[in-house]
């Protein structure tokens, strides 16, 4: 490449260039090497131990568009490469490039765009004093103390200009006359820079992973282990960021000094220049990394057989050198971690959950207001291309004002520079507001998924099922809201602690790290690295630590965050009128707390809960029926007179959650057992029950939280009884505070099940039920006990009659094969009957606005 007319490069500065470029692509390379087989065995061992990627949401996502979808299109003045303001047609693509046509109707004839612009790394101002004030501090002018105040470098045409800032390249400047085509442009320009700097980083292919450990391990070769603005784009451009980082002193040193001119001509000449010199280190950048990934391609395709077949003994071999690097670690990085970062978690976790809470909450506002405008604007015709073209557009215009809830940690997060050198918050920020894009594009696909699905069975009632589609999106976007936002606290607070820890415990445990390589098998040493180890200890220290405080965090109501809602694996219903749970699916809506009651005994007085535990050769009978009141019956709790069974016209009832005194066994036997196994104490019976605790999950929490909105018309006890056989077997009954959910209508049902050892382990059920617990402990000890209820004396023998009983009668048993399907499917429509109760109800008090 020769130097260009209006720069500074001549040959010797190219020759000095490419050989600084060579240099740092050598030194770069032993690092990419070593992550591509770390990179690639572990792909391999996810692969063979099937773990899955991500964490499961309710809200369904759309596949990625095409890249040559069109996303904006519209006319605007443009400064050209003549330094000329020209009309200009700018087509935004998929892959959230810039295209820049001559005229709408070159681009209608299918002309190539006359220049193709990709604003990674980019700023978006909309001020010419801001503008200035960037541009100047990006021009070290050694004479500045000597010049007049700066003058614009270009005069903008019209009262409403767009400037584009590039870091190493040209700015780009465009120009509108209304305001509400420029607030779209600059919407969408904004997306582009979030969409450049992060999505190839966060795929997870073995290349890019392997490109993303390199980079980090050769940034602290260098001493460099703070978190890095310049991580942007891709592999080749981020390398060539990495290279004009070490390039860019040097040229300013030499080439500075021989500008002249006036300060708007010597800016000029400067940003070409940087602009040639990066250029030309990203082309010879391309073609080296290029040739090297094709390297590590062909070195990992060879060690693959390697790879499979002793699998278990290179992660044997990873444990143990785990286990030796231990000993070193732990006691300085648990000290530093004590004293120096742990006390500093809460704080920092305040600073962030406040805007980036608020971000959250403004989309579902927002997304409230508009589905709710589309159910007056579409009450009848179906799922219509008016309707779905109304739909695509949802939010895109007012997206930018929840971005700017979020945009003040750009400032807030200042203060960390100090005691944890942490200077990226651009990062967290674009982070912060890509999730909310994507969960606001989620809810409106989710929306229309659940339209088409309905309207298909109730096409005369389109009004009714968009309302209800509405309130299921809503209730599903706050689950998802509060997961996203603890995974962001959790990925902050990691990105801004750990660097300070690796850079104090540097000194003492860097240079002993290469005594461990002795540690790994001869064979291995390409797979099991000592510094991946090595830092994978550090990040399990410090994330015990940040997941106790998110935790916390999530316990207080103030912050709208849902307990434990990390350790659920839900997936979203996609159609409000199906009757069934898909397998491998958990159900969008809380399971009944009857089904629950089956599932697991709960204790207060224990932390723990036990499932009941499954035996192929112990089928026992499930009988489900309301208790009535007996007044001989010490677990007897008084009741309400149940009203008749309200109609499908009448108002859904809600469902209560109280909390009385109540006695039960400590462990339920199966009656087979109890005959074939007559000397068995009854402590080690098969099927056993052991005390637990209630438990909450977020979606038991919402409709505890709207129950108490309307009052209790019925109360109903669920008790258990065991047979004849089984009682002489049942231990003594003790007394305990249970959890007695009281449902306001409850039909009166009996459940034949003869297969529950099938159909309670089976593996679909038990993660439908896994996924809707019990309202949390710490709230059940709260909760005052229903009043009038005197303390129950302990049953002697037995249990008494008129409960619900678990029971097992071996001569009428049914045969397993033949009732199976009938028992998964009788407790699939007892989730499905309160999917369908829970559709009205409104979302909590704590997530309304």
């Amino acid at each position: 490449m020769g130097a260009s007319s209006s720069s500074l490069l001549d040959e010797s500065k190219i020759s000095y260039i490419r050989g600084r470029t060579e240099a740092e692509l050598k030194n770069f390379s032993p690092h990419y090497r070593r992550q591509s087989c770390v990179a690639f065995f572990c792909h391999l061992k996810d692969e063979v131990e099937q773990h899955r990627v991500g964490q499961a949401q309710l809200l369904k996502q759309k596949e990625s568009p095409q890249a040559s979808e069109v996303l904006y299109k519209d006319s605007m003045l443009y400064f050209d490469d003549n330094r000329k303001w020209k009309e200009r047609f700018v087509v935004v693509r998929a892959d959230h490039s810039l295209e820049l046509h001559d005229s709408q109707e070159s681009y209608t004839k299918g002309t190539p765009a006359r220049n193709k612009l990709l604003p990674t790394g980019g700023t978006v101002l909309t001020s010419e004093e801001k503008y200035t004030a960037v541009v100047d501090k990006a021009f070290p002018d050694p004479n500045s103390s000597k010049e007049e105040p700066s003058v614009p470098m270009v005069a903008v045409p019209g009262p409403l200009p767009v400037y584009l800032r590039l870091p190493y390249r040209r700015d780009s400047y465009f120009c509108f006359q209304q305001e509400e085509k420029r607030a779209r442009f600059v919407s969408i320009l904004n997306d582009c820079i979030r969409h450049q700097n992060q999505d190839y980083l966060k795929s997870m292919e073995c290349e890019v992973q392997a490109f993303l450990k390199a980079i980090h391990f050769y940034r602290q070769e260098k001493g460099h282990y703070e978190s890095w603005d310049m991580l942007v784009g891709t592999d080749c451009q981020v390398l060539a960021n990495l290279v004009m980082e070490e390039l860019l002193p040097s040229l300013q040193t030499e080439l500075l000094p021989k500008l002249k001119g006036k300060k708007p001509e010597r800016k000029r000449v400067w940003f070409v220049t940087v602009e040639a010199a990066y250029e030309f280190v990203h082309e010879q950048l391309r073609e080296g990394l290029e040739s090297l990934k094709n390297e590590c391609r062909e070195a990992t395709k060879q060690q693959e057989a390697l790879i499979r077949s002793d699998m278990d003994q290179i992660i044997n071999s990873q444990t143990f050198l785990e286990t030796k690097l231990q000993a070193l670690v732990s006691e300085p990085a648990v000290k530093y971690c004590s004293e120096s970062v742990a006390p500093y978690l809460t704080s920092i976790l305040e600073e962030l959950m406040g805007p980036v809470s608020a971000g959250f909450q403004a989309v579902r506002l927002l997304l409230e207001d508009e589905l709710t405008r589309l159910c007056k604007d579409f009450p009848q015709g179906g799922v219509t291309e008016e309707l779905q073209s109304a739909l695509q557009q949802v939010g895109r215009d007012r997206m930018e004002d929840c971005y700017q809830h979020v945009n003040v940690l750009k400032e807030q997060l200042q203060e960390l520079r100090n005691r944890f050198k942490f200077s990226n918050s651009t990062r967290v920020v674009h982070g912060t507001q890509s999730q909310m894009q994507q969960l606001m594009e989620n809810a409106v696909y989710t929306f229309e998924l659940l339209l088409q699905s309905a309207l298909k069975d109730k096409p005369d009632k389109q009004a009714s099922v968009m309302e209800k589609a509405k309130l299921r999106v809503l209730k599903q976007f706050d689950y998802d809201s509060s997961t996203v936002r603890k995974k962001i606290f959790q990925e902050t607070l990691v990105d801004i602690t750990l660097p300070a820890i690796k850079r104090n415990l540097a000194p003492v445990c860097k240079t002993e790290l290469q005594n461990f390589e002795q540690f790994v098998f001869a064979d291995y040493t390409n797979f099991v690295q000592v510094e991946n180890v090595y830092e994978n200890i550090l990040l399990n220290l410090l994330n015990n630590e940040v997941n106790k405080v998110v935790k916390e965090a999530a316990s207080l109501k103030k912050n709208n965050l849902f307990a434990d809602s990390t350790d659920l694996q839900c997936v979203s219903q996609s159609s409000l009128a199906d009757s069934r749970t898909p397998p491998l699916s958990a159900p969008s809506s809380p399971v009944p707390v009857s089904q629950q009651a089956e599932q697991k005994i709960t204790s207060p007085s224990r932390g723990s809960v036990s499932e009941l535990t499954c035996d192929a050769t112990v089928i026992p009978t499930v009988k489900i029926t309301p208790s009535s009141p007996e007044p001989t019956s010490p677990l007897n709790v008084p009741e309400t007179t149940q009203p008749a069974l309200p109609d499908d016209s009448s108002p859904i009832p809600e469902i209560s959650v109280t909390e009385v005194s109540s006695t039960k066994p400590e462990t339920i036997s199966s009656a087979e057992d109890s005959s074939s196994q007559p000397e068995t104490p009854p402590s080690k019976a098969k099927d056993e029950v052991t005390e637990g605790s209630s438990v909450s999950t977020d979606r038991a929490v919402y409709l505890s939280s709207t129950a108490e909105e309307t009052p209790v018309i019925a109360s109903e006890t669920l008790n258990v009884k065991a047979d004849e056989e089984s009682e002489s077997l049942s231990p003594p009954i003790k007394e305990e505070s249970v959890r007695i959910v009281q449902p306001e209508v409850l039909p009166d049902l009996r459940v034949e099940d003869s297969a529950v050892g099938a159909s309670v382990c089976d593996e679909h059920v038990v993660e439908d039920i896994k996924a809707c617990e019990a309202v949390p402990s710490s709230e059940a000890q709260d909760s005052p006990a229903v009043d009038g209820c005197p303390p129950l004396d302990p049953v002697p023998e037995g249990l008494v009659e008129g409960a619900v009983a678990l029971t097992s009668d071996p001569e009428n048993e049914p045969d397993p094969q033949e009732e199976s399907a009938d028992s998964v499917q009788g407790i699939r429509d007892l989730i499905m009957e309160v999917i369908e109760i829970e559709d009205v109800v409104r979302p909590c008090a704590e997530n309304q606005p």
